[in-house]
């Protein structure tokens, strides 16, 4: 991907890591996003909010091309990444590349089968780094990034699956981390989690987003609150509203906003 650092500013948003314009998504013949304009705010956190069924994590998945994984699904339009200008669902854009670039924490903690160390090490390995020592430092680095070191140093060969839930799920942000991502999605990261390690979770996002922009699905207008920069509402497929955060809750543009964030509705 040729890098013309050009990083277009939005004049709410300010620099963009990422936008989509004009994109529909479809799983079969089911229509099921439908002309999503939707800028990311460089080093911000944008949080996505609505029901159940509304497209959110349909949304998120398609900016590391998730939904390549199954057939009959196709996208249309645009998701662009920043600086380099690229339309990540073109083809002939490769999606593994796209994945090393946006890494992704899914709802439920998902470690590998395998030691702390070397779930945080597989992303560094996958691109081909050998040196020991290297790898050793990048761990140290994306478990302290993940607020988890102090916790497991001492115990780095044992299998990741011995932790708790929300030392599972930061141990996913950490390999994740580890790995440089420009943009890291966030699939309804705490749903799973009980509240003190969601409050852990939380702390740990506003932590790492002067390094990388992030993007995340929460069913938790709070957290959404709590975490974010700026927040889109989406309703059945569509983007309904897209502000800063602090005034879409405390004064939404549109009526089906305002409705949702009362709990008129969803």
């Amino acid at each position: 991907m040729a890098h013309d650092m050009n990083m277009p500013t939005h004049p709410v948003v300010g620099p963009l890591k990422a936008e989509t314009s004009g994109f529909h998504f479809y799983y079969g013949d089911h229509h099921a996003l439908r002309n999503i304009d939707m800028p990311v705010g460089d080093k911000k956190v944008t949080a996505i909010i609505g029901p159940s069924g509304c497209g959110k994590s349909t949304l998120l998945r398609s900016f590391n091309r998730m939904h390549d994984l199954y057939p009959g699904n196709r996208y249309e339009g645009e998701i662009r990444l920043y600086p380099d200008n690229v339309n990540i669902i073109e083809r002939g854009v490769d999606p593994i590349e796209v994945r090393m670039r946006i890494g992704m924490v899914f709802q439920k903690p998902n470690p590998f089968p395998k030691s702390i160390f070397e779930n945080v090490a597989y992303g560094l390995r996958v691109r081909g780094e050998k040196r020991r020592s290297v790898i050793e430092e990048k761990v140290e680095e994306a478990l302290r990034g993940a607020a988890l070191w102090d916790e497991v140093k001492d115990r780095l060969d044992s299998l990741a699956t011995n932790l708790s839930g929300g030392q599972q799920q930061r141990l996913c942000i950490a390999r994740a981390l580890a790995a440089d991502p420009e943009l890291l999605l966030f699939d309804e990261p705490t749903s799973a989690l009980d509240p003190i390690a969601t409050a852990g979770i939380e702390e740990l996002i506003g932590q790492i987003k002067h390094r990388v922009t992030i993007l995340i699905v929460t069913h938790n207008m709070q957290q959404a609150a709590r975490v974010s920069d700026f927040t889109a509402f989406m309703y059945m497929g569509e983007l309904v509203e897209f502000s800063p955060t602090e005034e879409l809750f405390v004064k939404p543009k549109k009526q089906q906003t305002e409705d949702y964030i009362t709990g008129r509705f969803g």
